[in-house]
């Protein structure tokens, strides 16, 4: 056995860890392009999952699979790190840094922008559903879910027993979402007063994709940051709670 089958050998046997150190690479190629040809104002977030999204699909093309990249036994292990498991262990991470009583500093309009900001994404997204053809409450539901946060997509998905296609449209839907928070909160920071802790928990009630508010607060003022993710973390575990529960069956009322 020659030196690149061995290494080979060993990096399969090792997918998981193989799939951190792949991330990893991607995630400072993408911070270094950010850095390099935007300043910072393009986040290295919004380019690492469009780096993402792209090599998903190279690699569900180069092998006529339907996992992406984990169709390649080279990188099996990024099957594993991309799934439910370890999405939900960090949901739950996160949440654990969070305290109610600091949430209760942003005061009532705080806590409404959780509501108004879930209800708001999750009407666009089942509207968006419906004007594409879908009829069912429960892809409607998903895919509302899914512009609430792509995490809030497929773990109503999961709940509601959604087919695997709605569940990639509810995860495309909340990427763009993200995305363009990212890139749209440096421009528009100034014009709706995003510049103090108690702006930014609104703003994170508000937008809720986790990754989306924490980059474009990163780009925008970095010590903003902790109060917009603060807030976007409990918009994402209000979206898991209501939508396939409270929303859904408000969506029933209309369609069964």
């Amino acid at each position: 056995m020659n030196f690149l089958d061995l290494l080979e050998s060993v990096l399969v046997k090792n997918g998981l860890i193989t799939a951190f150190v792949f991330v990893g690479v991607v995630v400072w190629v993408s911070y270094f392009l950010s850095d390099k040809f935007s300043d910072g104002k393009f986040h290295g977030s919004a380019i690492a999952i469009m780096l993402g999204l792209v090599l998903a699909y190279l690699g569900g093309f180069i092998t006529g699979g339907k996992n992406g990249l984990a169709d390649i036994t080279f990188f099996s292990g990024i099957g594993l790190l991309g799934g439910a498991m370890i999405r939900d262990f960090a949901i739950v991470a996160t949440a654990y840094g969070v305290r109610l009583e600091e949430l209760k500093k942003a005061g009532a309009a705080g806590i409404l922008s959780l509501f108004i900001g879930v209800i708001l994404s999750f009407f666009v997204g089942a509207v968006t559903a419906i004007a594409f053809g879908y009829s069912d409450a429960v892809s409607i539901t998903t895919i509302g879910a899914g512009t609430v946060t792509f995490v809030v997509g497929p773990v109503t998905g999961s709940a509601l027993n959604a087919s695997s296609e709605v569940v990639a449209l509810s995860i495309a839907a909340g990427l763009i979402k993200s995305i363009l928070v990212m890139v749209t909160t440096p421009f528009v920071a100034k014009y709706v007063g995003l510049n103090n802790p108690r702006s930014a928990m609104i703003f994170g009630g508000l937008m809720g994709t986790n990754s989306g508010v924490a980059a474009g607060l990163a780009a925008t003022d970095p010590k903003l940051v902790p109060y917009g993710a603060m807030t976007a973390t409990f918009y994402t575990g209000l979206g898991c709670l209501m939508a396939p529960s409270l929303l859904y069956l408000a969506v029933t009322i209309f369609y069964v």
